[in-house]
């Protein structure tokens, strides 16, 4: 877990003051809430509506997210980083979001879940070996990951009727948006932890400013920009759908930029993991479907998973003490100067 004392809101709520459970709680919530909506959303326009532009429904929703930004009251003079930081980040997190939603065009959602089911693995392996993180993982936290997709999958595996659908175009966009997936939340996270004065609407904002022309050239290559412009055009309606799914997805992208910013970018990834295997568990719940032995056995494994992450570190992490004797040594010359100060206007004037 990462320790943070900077100041941090979410819509208007304080994080700051209030114990770690309520932080992980309220953020949470705020990401289920919008990445459910996301889904539903997502849901009907490619599997209802056959529409599979993931490229040009990103770049849309961008500009959603500007608006919102823009109501939330945030402007570019609030912002705390240079633009050049957030030029890798928008590459990163555009790639990511239009080979998500890309793929869902060549895979079907079974299969989609198995693939980002792992993210959890890569971001604590990517934050280890990142320069500005090198976040030491105790063996208990990768066996906590390990049970957790490996229930998810078995979950997922275990429905004979939905069973994964395969293309190769699919499996590498999703294995290229899990790449990417891998280095998004540590790049975000080692901003934070770099200027922890960093806002989660900065973020959020910069990132979709510089990404959004990045989208540009897949589409115009493609021939996705031409094409899905005119089916929108026929289909307005479709444009209701993706601002009412942006709307929800925002308060899903900011919530985890606080979990970035406050918890770090793996017990982030366990989070967004999670919440697959209880859109999955609600999908059987409310159409009744039959639950079988290796459903159950998927969802043994996921409680294992969730249960050894809960139980407390004999040791704790390395990046935590390597901040607090950043913030030790700080406060200590600090000290020192505050003393020498109080010295010299001490001394009579000659």
């Amino acid at each position: 877990m990462k320790s943070d004392d900077q100041a941090r809101f979410l819509f208007g709520i304080s994080l700051t003051d209030r114990p770690k459970w309520q932080q992980f709680l309220i953020c949470s919530s705020g990401f289920f809430f919008g990445y459910l909506v996301n889904g539903l959303c997502e849901e009907y326009v490619y599997n209802r509506l056959g529409f599979s532009y993931g490229w040009y429904f990103t770049f849309v929703q961008g500009f959603v997210y500007l608006f919102l930004i823009r109501i939330q009251g945030f402007t570019t003079k609030q912002m705390v980083n240079p633009w050049k930081i957030y030029v890798k980040l928008s590459v990163v997190l555009m790639c990511s979001h239009g080979l998500t939603k890309g793929s869902l065009a060549y895979l079907n959602y079974p299969a989609q879940i198995m693939f980002k089911s792992t993210k959890v693995l890569p971001v604590m392996v990517v934050g280890a070996f990142m320069p500005s993180l090198r976040r030491k993982y105790p063996v208990q936290e990768y066996v906590s990951a390990v049970l957790f997709v490996g229930g998810l999958i078995f979950f997922t595996l275990a429905d004979a009727n939905t069973s994964p659908n395969f293309s190769i175009i699919g499996v590498i966009m999703i294995t290229g948006a899990l790449v990417m997936d891998s280095f998004l939340g540590n790049l975000q996270e080692a901003i934070f932890t770099l200027n922890p004065d960093t806002s989660q609407m900065e973020m959020l904002f910069c990132s979709t400013v510089v990404g959004a022309p990045v989208l540009l050239l897949p589409m115009i290559l493609t021939g996705e920009l031409v094409v899905a412009w005119k089916s929108c055009s026929e289909h307005p309606y479709v444009y209701g759908v993706l601002v009412f799914e942006a709307m929800a997805t925002f308060i899903g992208q900011i919530s985890v930029l606080s979990l970035i910013a406050i918890f770090g970018a793996a017990a982030t990834a366990m989070v967004t993991t999670a919440r697959k295997a209880v859109t999955l568990l609600l999908s059987y719940l409310i159409f009744t479907k039959p639950l079988t032995e290796q459903h159950f056995s998927g969802l043994l494994l996921i409680s294992m998973g969730i249960v050894s992450r809960l139980l407390p570190d004999s040791k704790p992490p390395q990046q935590a003490v390597k901040s607090d004797n950043i913030r030790r040594s700080r406060h200590k010359e600090e000290n020192i100067s505050s003393e020498n100060t109080a010295d010299e206007e001490k001394r009579p004037l000659v």
